[in-house]
């Protein structure tokens, strides 16, 4: 019997209402979103009944946004405003970026977050992030028939406090309610645990795009509770598909080449990443700029030798993971694979002869992500009772403070279960000190130098007094979505200070607010567009069905009727060109109801046909 519903303020339901929640799974790659209808979670579908959306966004000279397949077409012809991979830039600054030289993008550098140039302006990371959110958002809703009352969004378990910061920050400006951030192998583990009724000491080896996580979590009755958490923010199959398109760079003796050149390589050799999931062989086949072929064929064999280092880096975090939760390979129950790269032969492989024993694979490594994440909304959105269970998760970096001599003092260490308030005590250094500042840090380093710099902020109006007298209280406190707020109290006069962090990689307030506000003042001109687009999209669909009908049956029409549809026609065809969405709907409409005499004439030839030496009995 369940005592508690657990919902989040404000959300608790009437009795047979239900709210729509979703689990987002805002991935490198790919990304979904999910929902729980009926009792059972499901992703949803596009139009065209696709679960998968692209994780890549097209900037246009003409104002245009494209997001997921279609975007993923300008790749090739337009690649500086073609964004892919961009989770991996999320909340990293310029002197992180290593390695990006296949990235054909101009960047921004500066103090904080990476910024790139496109046809539309400067854009950040999140700017990106929240237009792929606003597609899975509008998809979700559409569905659903109703608005989202919030949504889980999950973020890789080793991100940092930066890096998690710039996500929320991407769904609020995409006018999503964030009920709760969820680590990716917590929400892998709760779908599994779920559909399995599993029980006992797992581990989640989560290898997407562009990250590795591999997290160590205890399934009893309903409690899943993280022990320790690892991996690599900035490992994932784009490393692999970069790995082979240098083996490619190097059998052409690294040639010269353009922005699109080198796009469509990389594109190449994901492919040809993705067929030797299958096959033992493929061939990589391109046609360069200035008619240079290349046309080169690679074995399973040497994919798995050039890449070998890569996944001695995944089983080694997963290695120091058990060793943080003081467990042997023997103790754990089950492995969990999550993340399209999974897939790879060489990934299932090292697993299995790490563990000694086959990986579980029996619900979808794309998916599993977003329904645990969806199943988490259902909760926290009050539509679950009966049988909740409790999620236990964990800080994946030291946070703490620095100290003199640019030490780090942690005061809360890493894989400590969140949500959670730590406290510490801290004195003056010199006679007489009546401020002191703090330099809140993350990371696992003993110098401040080489740890994440998150906040700095100041506490004045301390007693002055000899060194060492004073009594300042440090509160650390890590909420449910792993993020940060530090409180610095003296203890005698009660004098207080406190930062909520916002990492300098994130947006300020005043940022998210100019962007709402943006996106909220070109709301009407932007429905305009679309309605525009739309009805150009009918009428190329209505002219291309018209024309293949005259092709096929123009003889049933007199001249003068072929004269009056061609006449709809040459307008439709006028009105398609211009930017008035008014005249182009009545284009679309005279012709529509200007051929369904023709329609109908059509329709009796056929059935005549169908009828033609048949008997009565046998129709």
């Amino acid at each position: 019997m369940s005592l508690l519903q657990i919902a989040e303020p404000g959300l608790s339901t009437a009795p047979h209402e239900e709210r729509f929640a979703v689990g987002i799974d805002l991935g490198t790659t790919n990304s979904l979103v999910a929902t729980v209808r009926n009792g059972a979670a499901e992703v949803l579908l596009d139009e065209s009944d696709r679960k998968l959306l692209p994780s890549v966004v097209h900037y246009g000279e003409d104002g245009s946004i494209t997001v997921g397949e279609g975007a993923k077409e300008f790749a090739r012809t337009d690649p500086v405003n073609t964004i892919t991979s961009v989770k991996r830039l999320m909340g990293r600054g310029s002197e992180e970026l290593k390695n990006h030289r296949y990235m054909p993008y101009d960047f921004v550098h500066g103090e904080g977050m990476v910024q790139l140039k496109t046809a539309q302006g400067v854009k950040s990371p999140v700017e990106i992030s929240a237009d792929i959110l606003k597609t899975l958002k509008a998809r979700a809703e559409q569905t659903l028939g109703g608005e989202l009352v919030g949504a889980v969004v999950t973020v890789p378990a080793y991100f940092d406090d930066a890096q998690r910061q710039a996500t929320k920050d991407a769904a609020k400006l995409a006018g999503l309610n964030v009920l709760r951030l969820l680590s990716e192998p917590t929400a892998a583990a709760l779908a599994y645990g779920l559909d399995n009724s599993a029980e006992g000491l797992y581990v989640v080896y989560d290898l997407g795009g562009g990250t590795f996580d591999v997290s160590v979590l205890r399934l009893t009755k309903g409690v899943f509770e993280v022990l320790a958490t690892g991996g690599n923010s900035q490992l994932g199959g784009d490393d692999f598909d970069q790995r082979l398109y240098c083996w490619v760079l190097d059998q052409l003796g690294n040639p010269l080449l353009t922005r699109a050149d080198s796009r469509m390589l990389m594109a190449k050799s994901k492919a040809a990443k993705e067929n030797l999931t299958g096959e033992t062989k493929t061939t990589i086949h391109a046609k360069l700029s200035g008619d240079r072929i290349v046309n080169l064929t690679i074995s399973r064999e040497v994919f798995n030798s050039i890449t070998h280092h890569l996944v001695e880096r995944t089983i080694e975090a997963t290695r120091r993971t058990l060793k943080d939760a003081k467990l042997k390979r023997d103790e754990v129950k089950g492995v969990v694979l999550v993340g399209g790269s999974t897939r790879m032969p060489c990934i299932r492989k090292a697993v299995a002869d790490y563990f000694e024993r086959g990986p579980l694979t029996n619900i979808d490594p794309d998916e599993v992500v977003a329904i645990g994440a969806a199943l988490q909304a259902n909760l926290l959105a009050g539509n679950r009772s009966g049988d909740d269970w409790l999620l236990l998760d964990v800080t994946p970096l030291s946070l703490g403070l620095e100290t003199m001599g640019g030490l780090v003092e942690k005061i809360i260490p890493r894989n400590t279960p969140i949500p959670v308030a730590m406290a510490q005590d801290f004195t003056t250094f010199k006679d007489g000190q009546t401020a002191m500042s703090f330099h809140v840090l993350q990371g696992e380093r003993d110098l401040a130098e080489d740890c994440r710099s998150l906040a700095k902020f100041a506490l004045h109006g301390i007693p002055p007094n000899v060194a060492g007298a004073a009594r300042i209280r440090v509160t650390f406190q890590v909420d449910a979505d792993g993020l940060l707020s530090v409180t610095a109290r003296e203890q005698k006069t009660g004098v207080e200070a406190a930062v909520s962090v916002k990492p300098s990689y994130g947006l300020s307030e005043d940022e998210i607010t100019r962007m709402l506000k943006d996106s909220y003042g070109h709301a009407q001109e932007d429905m305009k567009t679309r309605e525009l687009r739309e009805q150009k999209v009918e009428a190329a669909r209505l002219l291309e069905s018209v024309y293949s009908a005259l092709s096929q049956d123009g003889d049933l029409l007199n001249e003068e009727e072929r004269a009056r549809i061609d006449a709809m026609i040459a307008r439709l065809e006028s009105d398609r060109a211009q930017d008035d969405v008014q005249a182009l709907k009545l284009s679309i409409k005279l012709l529509s109801d200007g051929t369904q005499d023709f329609a109908a004439r059509r329709m009796n030839r056929t059935i005549l046909a169908a009828l033609q030496g048949k008997t009565v009995d046998e129709v």
